[in-house]
């Protein structure tokens, strides 16, 4: 990041009020020249003065060398330099104070003041000075020379010290302004990376528990069959044959289903959906596969629920459908959530309820879906024993997110009669 201001002075460590030491070492330069020079010109100072050579000379040692604080009190500098204009002297000091001054950050009616009482002390002592020459038969020039030179003298000594000043100060702040914007927004590119990181952790996880979610329904509801059709079957494989043959057939068939699912799913997340060379995809980019099955006409809807409830019963499930309204279609992500809130239902009851009556109830709404699956008591000894199905939790969790996303209500839990009921209704649009 870039220094700007007391960050700048800090790393450079100039002595006293100096930003660097090459500063320090030219104004301590400037002022012994213009103490040399003031020097010089206090010797004629003096003879007209009437007073010690030496005092003059000592005199302008001590104005010259005011120079040296030109940067901590530019004014006081341009004050001094116009109060020894008289003894003409300080004509560096003069120039250089006034230019230190423009470029400071002082007010410009402050600056406009004290070049203006310069100026002006210029312009009179030139034009006396002028005079008396003229007077004295040094200068046969008209008098016309008299303002003429006054006023060239007086702006040749301070107009381009003045401009050039203010040049180089208004160069300086737009300098640092525009370095405190890029640092203004060095910072806020930091913060929006940093925010931009949060986003990213947070969709990782967001999909991560879409991808958890989406794999979960695929694979759970048929291997879950497939693991209660084998539990029959190897109950009936010596008393039924016929009975084993048809269980072990839709053993199969069911497996077939979830690979075919579970082909697709990762299909889509190893091309990236559009049939291009596989390549590594990020995860955030993972999440969309299952939806883009959907939107390819793969997900499952509506229309098959009736085949979903009919798998339930040949494995063994007493299992009802009631469906009441008028069937109409409507959004692919609203049919297959309302598909796999049954799908999971069911999936529940065959897990913690095997052999118990189950009614799945589906109404087609104004406006809305809604849909129940309700299951009564588990007998006491029910193939889920046999079965030995593992539970992980999530499928409760999986349904409510789904339908909370689409802006639906979700309800689950124990009935009266000790069963357990799954209600939703989803938003029809």
């Amino acid at each position: 990041m870039t220094t700007t201001g007391e960050e700048d002075t800090a790393a450079r460590g100039g002595p006293l009020w100096w930003a660097r030491r090459r500063s320090a070492a030219f104004d301590w330069s400037l002022g012994f020249v213009s103490a040399v020079e003031c020097a010089v010109e206090g010797v004629p100072f003096a003879r007209d003065a009437g007073i010690p050579v030496a005092a003059g000379v000592v005199f302008g040692l001590l104005a010259g060398s005011v120079l040296v604080v030109r940067r901590k009190w530019p004014i006081a500098v341009v004050l001094v330099a116009i109060a020894i204009t008289p003894a003409q002297m300080g004509y560096l000091m003069g120039i250089v104070g006034l230019y230190t001054l423009a470029a400071s950050e002082l007010p410009r009616r402050i600056i406009a003041s004290l070049a203006g009482m310069q100026l002006v002390g210029t312009l009179i002592v030139t034009f006396v000075r002028v005079r008396q020459s003229m007077d004295q038969g040094r200068l046969t020039i008209g008098d016309w020379f008299i303002p003429f030179a006054a006023i060239t003298t007086s702006l040749g000594l301070t107009a381009p010290p003045l401009l050039l000043g203010l040049y180089v100060g208004a160069r300086r702040r737009l300098m640092e302004s525009l370095r405190e914007r890029a640092d203004s927004l060095e910072r806020e590119l930091q913060l929006l990376a940093e925010r931009a990181e949060e986003r990213a952790e947070w969709a990782r996880g967001e999909e991560r528990t879409r991808i958890a979610r989406e794999m979960h329904d695929v694979v759970a509801h048929r291997v879950s069959l497939m693991v209660v059709h084998a539990a029959a079957l190897q109950a009936v494989a010596r008393k039924d044959p016929e009975k084993a043959v048809r269980n072990a057939a839709l053993v199969g068939d069911m497996g077939r289903q979830a690979l075919t699912e579970l082909r697709e799913m990762l299909g889509v997340l190893r091309s990236g959906g559009a049939g291009e060379r596989a390549v590594p995809a990020p995860l955030v980019a993972v999440g969309v596969a299952a939806a883009v099955v959907v939107e390819e006409g793969e997900g499952p809807c509506l229309s098959e629920l009736e085949e979903l409830v009919g798998q339930s019963a040949a494995a063994g499930m007493v299992v009802e459908l009631l469906v009441e309204g008028e069937a109409r279609s409507y959004a692919p992500d609203v049919e297959q959530t309302a598909y796999r809130v049954v799908q999971e239902a069911l999936t529940n009851v065959h897990k913690h309820a095997g052999g118990a009556k189950t009614h799945v109830r589906l109404a087609h709404r104004v406006g809305e879906i809604a849909m129940q699956v309700e299951n009564g008591a588990p007998p006491e000894m029910g193939s889920v024993l046999s079965a030995g199905l593992p539970s992980g939790g999530n499928g409760l969790v999986g349904m409510k997110e789904r339908v909370v996303a689409l802006g639906g209500v979700f309800v689950s839990g124990p009935t009266e009669a000790g069963g357990f009921r799954v209600s939703a209704v989803i938003p029809a649009s």
